[in-house]
C-alpha cells in the first residue's frame, strides 16, 4: 500500500498532511510513504526530517503511483487526471463548491474523501479536521486581537496608575470561539460571549467567562452546529448585541453554517457604535464574513475601528495546524485498513456510517448528494 502527498497549490497554504511522527506510524503499519519534495518546508517538516523517519522524497509524478493520496486541499482536476483509478484521496474537499476537482475524481474512478463530511460522533472525534483546524484558528484570532489592539489585555497594577483589563467580546462559542475565549482569559482579559445555542452557555462559563444571554428562541442545528435564522430574527439578535458591543475593546466573530454564507452578525452601524480604537477580527471573512466591511487578508479601517479579516487562518500556524491534520488523516485511513493473517489490505465498508458520510465519490460516482445536485444545476440538469 503506497501513500502520496503532494505539496500543496494553493496560494498562502502553509500546512501539510503528513509530519515526520505521522510517517512512522504509517511504515509500522505496512505502508510505504512518498512525498512530493518540500510540501512540508513551512511545518518544519522538510525533507530530511521525513526521509529519516521513513519517508521516499519524490516529484509531483509521484502521484500516478500511490494507493492513497492525502492533502489539506483537493486536489485540482489536472491531479485527478493522473491518479490511477481505484486510488483514494483524503483532504478537505468543499463538496458543493470544488465542482471541478469532484468531477475529475469521478472521472478518475478515484474515492474521494472529504474531511467536511465526517460525522460529529464521538467514534470519529479523532478524525474530525473541521475541529482541528477551527482550534488553530481560535487560538491565533486572540493573539490578533491582541497584537491589534492599542490596549493592555491583563489588568496591570503599576506605580503610575492601575490599567484595567480589556474587554473582549466573542461572537459564536463553537471550537474556535471556545479557543479565543480561552486564550483571551489567558491573556488576562474579561470576555463575555454569545452562541445562538443555549447549550453553549456552559462551555463558555467553564473557561471563565460571561455568558450573554439574549433570551432568544435557540437555534440548535445538526452536528453541534447553529442553524441559519430568519431575517426578522437576526434583525432583533444584532438590536440586542448592539449594547454589548458598543462596550467593547474588542470583538471577535467565529460563527459559521456549513456549506452556507456566514451569517452577518455585525453591521455597518453596530462598528460605527463601538469605541474609537475598538478592535474586530472576523475569522469567518473567506465565507462572506460575520463583519461588515470585512476582507479576507486585509485590515480595514472603519470609523475608527479595525477590522482584521481572516484568511487561511490555521496556516499561519503551520507547524501545529499539521501535526494535528495529519493525524486526522491517519486516523480516517486507518478505518479503512484491514489486518488479515498479518497482512494489511484497504478495505472501504460501506456499512461504516463515517465512511459512507464522508465519500464523495466511489467507482465513478458522485456519492454525496448536495455535489451531485451542484454538478446537475452546473451542467443545466444533465445527468
Amino acid at each position: 500500500m503506497h501513500i502520496f502527498v503532494p505539496r500543496e497549490g494553493k496560494p498562502g497554504e502553509r500546512r501539510v498532511a503528513i509530519v515526520a511522527d505521522v510517517v512512522s506510524k504509517y511504515v509500522r503499519a505496512g505502508f510505504s510513504v512518498a512525498v512530493e519534495s518540500g510540501a512540508g518546508e513551512h511545518a518544519q517538516a522538510d525533507d530530511a526530517a521525513l526521509t529519516a523517519a521513513g519517508a521516499t522524497i519524490v516529484t509531483a509524478s509521484g502521484i500516478s503511483s500511490a494507493d492513497v493520496i492525502l492533502s489539506v486541499n483537493p486536489l485540482t482536476p489536472e491531479q485527478f487526471a493522473s491518479v490511477k483509478k481505484g486510488a483514494i484521496t483524503i483532504s478537505f474537499l468543499a463538496p458543493n463548491q470544488s465542482l471541478d476537482s469532484i468531477s475529475a475524481a469521478a472521472k478518475a474512478g478515484a474515492t474521494a474523501f472529504s474531511l467536511e463530511l465526517v460525522p460529529r460522533i464521538s467514534r470519529a472525534q479523532s478524525m474530525d479536521a473541521l475541529t482541528s483546524q477551527a482550534l488553530c484558528a481560535g487560538y491565533r484570532a486572540a493573539l490578533v486581537a491582541a497584537e491589534l489592539s492599542p490596549r493592555f489585555f491583563p489588568l496591570l497594577m503599576t506605580a503610575a496608575g492601575t490599567v484595567t483589563p480589556a474587554n473582549v467580546v466573542v461572537l459564536g462559542a463553537g471550537v474556535a470561539g471556545l479557543q479565543a475565549i480561552a486564550t483571551a482569559r489567558r491573556l488576562g482579559a474579561v470576555v463575555s460571549a454569545y452562541d445562538v445555542r443555549p447549550a453553549s452557555a456552559d462551555e463558555v462559563r467553564s473557561m471563565g467567562a460571561t455568558f450573554i444571554d439574549l433570551k432568544l428562541e435557540a437555534l440548535e442545528g445538526a452536528g453541534g452546529y447553529a442553524r441559519e435564522m430568519t431575517e426578522e430574527r437576526a434583525a432583533k439578535q444584532r438590536e440586542l448585541l448592539t449594547p454589548y458591543l458598543a462596550s467593547a475593546d474588542v470583538v471577535i466573530t467565529t460563527a459559521a453554517v456549513p456549506g452556507r454564507p456566514a451569517p452577518r452578525l455585525v453591521t455597518e452601524e453596530m462598528v460605527a457604535a463601538m469605541k474609537e480604537g475598538a478592535v474586530v477580527v472576523d475569522l469567518a471573512a473567506e465565507s462572506g464574513g460575520n463583519v461588515a466591511g470585512a476582507k479576507p487578508g486585509e485590515i480595514v479601517e472603519k470609523s475608527g475601528v479595525r477590522i482584521w479579516g481572516g484568511k487561511d487562518v490555521p496556516s499561519q500556524l503551520p507547524f501545529h495546524a499539521s501535526q494535528l491534520f495529519a493525524k486526522n488523516c491517519m486516523n480516517l485511513l486507518m478505518l479503512m485498513v484491514k489486518n488479515e493473517e498479518g497482512k494489511s489490505s484497504l478495505h472501504l465498508d460501506f456499512e461504516d456510517e463515517i465512511i459512507a458520510a464522508s465519500a464523495v465519490t466511489h467507482h465513478g460516482e458522485v456519492r454525496h448528494e448536495g455535489a451531485k445536485a451542484a454538478l446537475s444545476s452546473a451542467s443545466g440538469g444533465a445527468q
